[in-house]
Parts: C-alpha cells; sequence; structure tokens
C-alpha cells in the first residue's frame, strides 16, 4: 500500500493531466477518456492561475471545442514505423511508447524532430524547463525542437494565443519571463472573456516593453491563427492527456514520469534522437 501511495504521488508531481477539474479534491478525482468527456463550470475566478493549476491537476476535458474527424493517429497518413531502441535502460511501454501509425513531422529531411506539449501555467513543464533549455543549448545540429502549447479549454487556449503572439514579436525572452511570472509571482494573464484576456496581456507585455497597439497586431495576426490552428490539431492527434509530453520524430512518445524525472528524460530523449538520426 505504501509502494502504491508513494508511485501515485510521483506520477501526480510528474504532469499536468487531463482531467475533469475539481476545485477542492478530497481525494484524487476519476480518470477521465477522452470518449466521455465530462462538461464542467469554468474554475472559481477567486483562484489565481497557478492554484487553478494545482487544484484541477491542470485538466481539459471541460471543454471539447473542437476535434477534427481527420486528426486522430488511425487516420493520418503514416512516416516509418517506429523500432524499439536495442535492449538496455529504456524499455517500451514502460519509459516511452511507440506511435502507431507513425506520425508527419515539420522538419527539413535529415532532421530529427522533438516536440514538446506544454502549457505556461503548468508546473510542471516549468520545473521541466531548465533541463529542456541546458539541452537545447548542448544538442546535436540534427535536432529540432518545436514547441506546441496545448489547447484544451479556454484558459489553454487563451495561453497559447500569448505564447504565438510572443513568437511573432520575435521576443523569447518573454517567453521565459511569462512562465516566470505565472509560477513565482501567480500573475494573472486569462479571463473567460477573450477581449479580457487581451487586455491583461496586453497590460502585461507593456510592462515588458511591448506597446499595446503593437501587441494586438501580433496578436490578431494570420500567422497566429494559423498556430492556434495547428496547436489544437496537434493536441487532438497525439491525444494529449498530460503535460508535458514530448514526441519523438513522430514515433515515439514519453514523458517525466515514464522517463524516471526530468534529468532522466533528459536522457531518453537524447538516445531516441540519436537512434532515429542512425547513431
Amino acid at each position: 500500500m505504501n509502494r502504491l501511495l508513494a508511485a501515485t504521488a510521483f506520477l501526480l508531481l510528474c504532469a499536468c493531466a487531463r482531467q475533469e477539474p475539481t476545485p477542492a479534491p478530497v481525494t484524487p478525482p476519476p480518470p477521465v477518456t477522452e470518449a466521455a468527456p465530462a462538461p464542467v463550470a469554468a474554475p472559481p475566478t477567486a483562484l489565481n492561475e497557478t492554484e487553478q493549476a494545482t487544484h484541477s491537476q491542470e485538466s481539459g476535458d471541460a471543454e471539447a471545442e473542437h476535434t477534427p474527424g481527420d486528426a486522430s493517429l488511425e487516420q493520418m497518413a503514416g512516416a516509418p514505423p517506429a523500432t524499439p531502441l536495442p535492449p538496455g535502460k529504456w524499455q517500451p511501454g514502460v519509459n516511452y511508447k511507440l506511435l502507431v501509425p507513425a506520425q508527419p513531422t515539420s522538419v527539413a529531411p535529415g532532421k530529427v524532430e522533438l516536440l514538446e506539449v506544454f502549457w505556461l501555467a503548468c508546473p510542471h513543464c516549468y520545473a521541466l524547463e531548465p533541463f529542456l533549455q541546458g539541452w537545447l543549448k548542448k544538442k546535436p545540429g540534427y535536432v529540432e525542437f518545436v514547441r506546441v502549447p496545448v489547447i484544451w479549454q479556454s484558459m489553454h487556449r487563451s495561453h497559447a494565443h500569448l505564447y504565438y503572439t510572443l513568437e511573432v514579436l520575435g521576443r523569447p525572452d518573454l517567453i521565459a519571463a511569462v512562465f516566470s511570472d505565472i509560477a513565482q509571482q501567480h500573475v494573472n494573464l486569462t479571463s473567460p472573456d477573450e477581449d479580457e484576456s487581451l487586455k491583461l496581456q496586453q497590460k502585461w507585455a507593456s510592462a515588458h516593453g511591448v506597446s499595446a497597439d503593437e501587441f494586438a497586431k501580433a496578436y490578431n495576426s494570420f500567422s497566429v491563427n494559423t498556430d492556434m490552428r495547428r496547436a489544437e490539431e496537434l493536441t487532438n492527434r497525439y491525444h494529449v492527456q498530460g503535460v508535458p509530453f514530448i514526441v519523438v520524430n513522430g514515433k515515439y512518445t514519453t514523458d517525466v514520469a515514464q522517463a524516471g524525472g526530468e534529468a532522466q528524460l533528459i536522457d531518453l530523449i537524447s538516445d531516441l534522437s540519436a537512434a532515429e538520426h542512425g547513431h
């Protein structure tokens, strides 16, 4: 029993799961399947974003806003099939899973795509961030890192909109800043009302040197709208149930819990990437 409780606690600490929000759970909420999403009310406005994440375990089934019928793994045109790593410290089905069928990637031939699905208000994504950033500074040249914000509910959609707006503005420093401000300062940058979310984000951006007009122009740009549609499609295509969620070259998925920790996850994605490149 003690081992079971310890294992459960470890999994809860390792990922922000997609499940029904429960403001003050006494016991862990039951798992939610994609086949039966349960509509629920928006989290109480009295809670800040980090508190909402802690109480709800960053759940996303409250709004099944759009699930394209052609976005399932089974219906997508596949890439060459995945094969397990040679026997060793990583076990398929335990430390990582093989995608069947393998999915096409968005990188050039000869490159290996490392895709992270994340959420700006997820404390577990924030905990992984220094490990990822350290690895990205020394990663092999054949690895191309692609980051996609998860889109489950309106709150996640609002954060995704902010992320892509900062990308269009060419301000990666502000992406790091918003991660930190939400996690450390409990800054609120979303609202159930989209116009109010925009105002909150403009105010935050203005405090970081971006004018409200400049921010709004990027926010409403064609590029951001296109990226938002793609993020939603990828969230559905990969059936993302928790973040941070890693996909290596459209063939393997893994996360912190499966790998055994943040440092182990970095080792695992390095090995999977090398195997995909023929090393």
